[in-house]
């Protein structure tokens, strides 16, 4: 029954008091909030970490939400925001992410490895972007924003988003062309 409950009135319902129905909203966003900080570059140990922290912090700041405002979008900024935090503290070693991007479509297992190690590139590829490139690259493919969400999130104008997105695009399509991996990222960015 939880889990068909509208997202504001979920919301409402907890501010209301039914505090255990905060897991509903945990569950529907965990994975994405642990992809955008593992594709900020978080360990996998310190991604579980700063999302557990961005939602204690959602818990708490929940009440003060401005309602009707895109719920999605609040809990990313505040997941990206905590990252930053985070990344100001100390410096974290890049690493490459496995966020469940993977396309089940694939038959054999020689192609199931071979998409892996070309997610895994991708990935190493990624993270010698710009953060503003990064980011805005894993919100709109991994979490399907939309230009407006992206930009309320990371400040920027959609014009901005736009921007970013399409030189982190084509960064990104260098990057692979150099590694000899073209052909897969096209697959990968349709």
């Amino acid at each position: 029954m939880a889990e068909q409950l509208q997202e504001e009135e979920l919301i409402e319902r907890i501010i209301g008091g039914e505090k255990q129905l905060f897991a509903v909203l945990v569950d529907r966003y965990k994975n994405k909030v642990f992809g955008i900080i593992r594709g900020m570059g978080a360990s996998h140990q310190d991604a579980q970490d700063l999302a557990q922290d961005t939602f204690i912090r959602i818990y708490r700041y929940l009440p003060t939400r401005r309602a009707g405002s895109s719920f999605s979008s609040w809990v990313y900024t505040i997941a990206v925001n905590r990252m930053r935090d985070f990344l100001r503290q100390k410096k974290p070693v890049m690493t490459a992410v496995d966020n469940g991007l993977e396309r089940s479509h694939d038959n054999t297992p020689e192609q199931q490895v071979l998409h892996k190690e070309m997610q895994r590139e991708i990935y190493r590829q990624m993270d010698e972007l710009p953060e503003a490139y990064r980011l805005v690259l894993l919100l709109k493919y991994t979490n399907e924003l939309s230009y407006e969400e992206i930009a309320e999130i990371t400040g920027m104008s959609p014009g901005q988003v736009r921007n970013a997105l399409h030189r982190g695009k084509k960064s990104l399509k260098k990057k692979l062309e150099r590694r000899g991996g073209l052909a897969t990222y096209e697959a990968y960015s349709k």
